[in-house]
């Protein structure tokens, strides 16, 4: 059976696709880009963030397209001034309860709060006020939480939960109180953690990141009673088999 397909227009542009899906993908199919926060294809789309929103005609307020349907006929504009404006609002709102320490912060230069950020020329807060303020996690071997950078985009624990299937970590509280934790509000050293890192590879932010051990290895480099083995890091693995040719066994 041949799948159902939809028509509908994208910024002028005419595209068909498959029924189900979103707008988001929909403007993907056809080049155009709408930015995201929160949203990682197959394992959270939810639509927290509000950074996808667009305008589709014949209807009030704007669309999540992360999570909107398409639907036959529908007419939507991705990139006009109050669909632009309303995105700025939403990003200032959220670095203005974000920590500023960009400079030193292990995901400078890879951040996708701080890319945006210069997508859409935010160079001063408009909306000042309270500021969360989390104590940092650093007792695990493995992972370090500071949630001072936190966005509660819920990427990291839709991969805890869905992926990994662990959960060790979920949003708790309620409004401005509201953060990733774990039980108890404890260490992740001290919960189901497997320190397995895909919650750092999902953090759109430097949030979660490995913990380093570079100094300590620096010190060892230059010591001179300290004998130094370089081990690759994954191993290469090397399997030796028997095999025999022409009567002989390698």
């Amino acid at each position: 059976m041949d799948e159902e397909l939809v028509g509908l227009t994208i910024d002028g542009n005419y595209v068909k696709v498959r029924k189900g899906t979103t707008i988001l993908q929909a403007a993907k199919e056809i080049g155009i880009d709408i930015p995201t926060l929160c949203f990682l294809k197959d394992i959270n789309e939810v639509g927290d963030c509000r950074m996808c929103i667009v305008e589709v005609e014949r209807r009030k307020g704007f669309a999540t397209s992360c999570i909107q349907k398409v639907e036959e006929g529908m007419i939507v504009h991705t990139h006009t001034p109050s669909v632009m404006e309303a995105r700025h609002i939403i990003l200032d709102l959220i670095i203005s309860n974000h920590a500023k320490d960009c400079l030193t912060c292990t995901r400078s230069g890879n951040c996708e709060l701080q890319a945006l950020a210069e997508k859409f020329n935010i160079s001063n807060i408009e909306f000042t006020g309270e500021v969360s303020n989390h104590k940092i996690d650093d007792k695990s071997p493995a992972i370090v939480r500071d949630f001072n950078k936190c966005i509660l985009c819920r990427r990291c624990t839709a991969t805890c939960k869905n992926v990994q299937e662990i959960g060790a970590i979920d949003c708790v509280e309620r409004g401005f109180d509201s953060c990733i934790s774990t039980t108890y509000d404890k260490s992740l050293n001290d919960v189901d953690c497997t320190f397995c890192g895909q919650c750092i590879e999902s953090c759109p932010t430097g949030a979660l990141h490995e913990k380093e051990c570079i100094n300590d290895v620096w010190v060892k480099l230059k010591d001179p009673d300290t004998y130094v083995v370089v081990q690759t890091a994954p191993a290469v693995r090397v399997a030796i088999r028997r095999r025999v040719w022409n009567g002989y066994t390698e």
